[in-house]
């Protein structure tokens, strides 16, 4: 309901300065609430709440053309332009990761070695833990053969210490393969959440048009 006195408002102020009698026809100028620097030939709609520079062809200013709306409307209108613009750069980042994921991976087949070198990557380190736990079991044995000769009596400082130590090293493995096992499941979520947005980019479906990764699509409400 605004737009109409917003126009009527540009209209009445360019007629206004074409009556100035100023030589040549104003250029008019003003920056946006989001940093765009506008210019045109009579006055910028999308500058109704901002200060815009009327300049002669000769690049002096002419005059100031003050804002048309009162201070709350220039309030919203600048709250809607912010807005604006953070949806219009978080669209073009949109249209930016899928193209780059499109260009990291052409096909399903780059896709799927990827995803194995990321699994490789996360098996070698659980079996390298795997492999350090038997070691520790095997040194634990010949502390608890020795334990043995202390059955009902403390066992002496430096031994009790010994068994700790390797309790402690046994535990803080087993932590690493249990997070090794969560890093699988996160690697193999993240590539199956990759590889069906790919599919449907490799259809044909625009970039930047698909909800973000991670995010399901909305689906009708169920009746």
């Amino acid at each position: 309901m605004r737009v109409l006195p917003v126009v009527a408002a540009c209209l009445v102020a360019g007629t206004a300065l074409a009556q100035d009698g100023a030589p040549g026809r104003g250029i008019y100028s003003c920056t946006t609430a989001d940093g765009r620097r506008l210019t045109s030939d009579r006055p910028i709609p999308e500058c109704t709440a901002r200060e815009q520079r009327v300049l002669n062809p000769d690049g002096s200013q002419r005059t100031t053309l003050p804002p048309f709306l009162s201070p709350e409307e220039r309030a919203a209108k600048e709250a809607a332009d912010r807005r604006a613009a953070a949806e219009r750069i978080a669209q073009q980042d949109a249209v930016r990761r899928d193209r780059t994921l499109m260009l990291r991976y052409p096909n399903e087949a780059a896709h799927q070695r990827a995803r194995h070198a990321a699994l490789d990557d996360s098996d070698k380190a659980m079996r390298l833990s795997e492999r350090r736990i038997k070691d520790l079991t095997a040194e634990r044995k010949p502390l608890l053969d020795e334990a043995e000769f202390y059955t009902g009596k403390p066992l002496p400082a430096k031994l009790k210490q010994a068994l700790d130590a390797n309790d402690a090293s046994i535990e803080a493995q087993q932590v690493l393969i249990e997070n090794q096992k969560a890093e699988l499941v996160r690697i193999n979520a993240r590539f199956d959440a990759e590889l069906a947005r790919l599919k449907k980019l490799w259809a044909g479906a625009a970039p930047g048009s698909l909800p973000p990764l991670g995010e399901p699509p909305a689906t009708a409400p169920k009746r």
